[in-house]
């Protein structure tokens, strides 16, 4: 007899507690719309469309909470379970997710909430990946010449070959994650990414095919560049 392998669980947490400090005059990010759609609502109704998620937490300051709380639902954002305070840093707010869920997950997918571009395809791939590896997230090969410098010299040029740069969502056994974020907050260690708080513990992550147009909308530039995709999309249906 033969019995269908048991499909595992990802909780989605979508970290939205940042400052938004490189948009100067355009406010919260989060809020603004691109193609007539706030940004995090764009993320969102990805998420919320992909079969691979199966419940979505998001950590916000606590006066976005109620303006989050709404959008999700007016717009039939139910994967959604909760909007909580963050914390002081991303390592915190993620966490703080996490130990929000009342329901064990199998796997964790951490993604930016300002990538609203992320396709179907990519989550797929690196929740997939995930399964199998532990830790998988996206990543996309680097276009520039990468230079190191110390102060406003040049001191070496870094072989793009051994570069990536790494996008969301990233996506982790359950376990290892928080035991990773628990001691990265516990040692004070300062990290930019999830990946880098399961690297800390000696853990190996699998990279996926990203996409150069699942971009992090963080400068009034991206914005401009974000229109232009949101365009594209509308055209393609």
């Amino acid at each position: 007899m033969f019995f269908k392998k048991k499909k595992k669980t990802c909780l989605a947490i979508v970290p939205a507690a940042g400052s938004s400090s490189r948009m100067k005059e355009f406010g919260n990010k989060l809020f603004l719309e691109v193609g007539g759609i706030p940004v995090i609502l764009r993320t969102l109704q990805v998420l919320q469309s992909c079969s691979e998620i199966d419940a979505i937490i998001i950590p916000t300051r606590e006066d976005s909470i109620e303006e989050i709380s709404a959008l999700c639902k007016n717009n039939s954002i139910d994967k959604v379970k909760a909007v909580v305070a963050g914390g002081k840093s991303r390592t915190e707010s993620v966490l703080k997710g996490i130990l929000a869920s009342d329901k064990k997950f199998d796997l964790i997918a951490i993604h930016d909430a300002a990538r609203p571009f992320v396709s179907f395809e990519i989550i797929e791939k690196t929740v997939s990946a995930a399964r199998y590896y532990h830790a998988a997230a996206p990543g996309v090969s680097i276009k520039d010449t990468v230079k190191q410098v110390k102060g406003e010299l040049i001191e070496k040029t870094i072989p793009r070959e051994t570069l990536c740069a790494i996008q969301t969502p990233q996506v982790f056994d359950a376990d290892i994650i928080t035991a990773a974020l628990v001691k990265a907050i516990d040692e004070d260690i300062p990290i930019t990414d999830d990946c880098s708080a399961v690297e800390n513990i000696g853990m190996k992550v699998f990279i996926t095919e990203g996409s150069y147009l699942n971009i992090k909308i963080t400068t009034p530039e991206d914005i401009l560049f974000a229109e232009v995709i949101a365009a594209n999309q509308e055209k393609r249906g």
